[in-house]
Parts: C-alpha cells; sequence; structure tokens
C-alpha cells in the first residue's frame, strides 16, 4: 500500500503560524508523526507540501497509476480550488481530507470545501491525530 500525504500552503509554518489554533508543533514534527505511522502500518509514503496550486495539482496527477490513495490537507486552498479538485477527480484515488483544526467553528468562508466533493472521509479540529484517522480509513478501505 502506498500513500501519498499532500500539504498546502503555510503549513510550512506550523509552530509560527497562529499556534493558538494550529498547535506548537513544527512541520517537521507532522511530518515524523505521519512516518511513524505510516511506518507502523505498513504503509509506503510521501509527503509533499508546496505553498503553490499548480505545484500540489502536478502532484496528484502524477499520483496517478503510483499510489493507491491521498491524504491531503489542502489549507486555503481548500475553500478556493476547483483546480485541485478537478485533479483528484481526474485520477479517482481514493482520498481523505484532513484539516487541523475545526473550519466549521471558524470563520463562515471557511466551511466550504471543494475537496470535500470527492474525498471519502473529512477529518477537522483533531490537529495530527487527524492524518491518522485518515490514514487509518483509508487503509481499511482499501483492505476491503
Amino acid at each position: 500500500m502506498k500513500f501519498l500525504i499532500i500539504n498546502g500552503p503555510n503549513l510550512n509554518l506550523l509552530g509560527l503560524r497562529e499556534p493558538d489554533i494550529y498547535g506548537s508543533q513544527n512541520y517537521e514534527a507532522l511530518c515524523r508523526f505521519v512516518g511513524e505511522v505510516c511506518e507502523r502500518e505498513g504503509i509506503e509514503y510521501k509527503l509533499f507540501q508546496s505553498n503553490h496550486e499548480g505545484a500540489i495539482v502536478d502532484e496528484i496527477q502524477a499520483a496517478y497509476g503510483v499510489f493507491d490513495a491521498i491524504v491531503i490537507n489542502p489549507a486555503a486552498y481548500t475553500h478556493t480550488s476547483v483546480a485541485i479538485l478537478d485533479a483528484l477527480k481526474a485520477v479517482a484515488i481514493p482520498t481523505a481530507e484532513v484539516h487541523l483544526s475545526d473550519v466549521n467553528r471558524r470563520e463562515e468562508f471557511r466551511r466550504h470545501s471543494y475537496v470535500s466533493l470527492v474525498a471519502k472521509k473529512t477529518v477537522c479540529g483533531k490537529g495530527f491525530e487527524g492524518y491518522k484517522e485518515a490514514i487509518l480509513f483509508l487503509k481499511d478501505c482499501l483492505s476491503k
């Protein structure tokens, strides 16, 4: 089983950016956490982070025929990117959406997600543990 873990804009600034919302751990800690979960579950994985929408679209397209599942935290692109939605629809790889914060309890504009239109599951407000939940969910889906 091989998973692509995508993180969108500003996630590279974890620990600096609004720690009261996103927590005090940095991006490297998130990468270690995700890596430990995947390794424990016997899942090969690739971590990818970009602040650029087109780079994320390119990475999703390149995943076709390579990865069995995608875990994506599209960050701000959640609410704006039809391009990311279309790329996910095109490759048709089972996808789970993750948000560190509970977007449903934040500003109104954050409550709309284009990615949720294709995601098999959306996990919000569970911090790093949300990635674990998404990974385990996708592993379970693929095992059936």
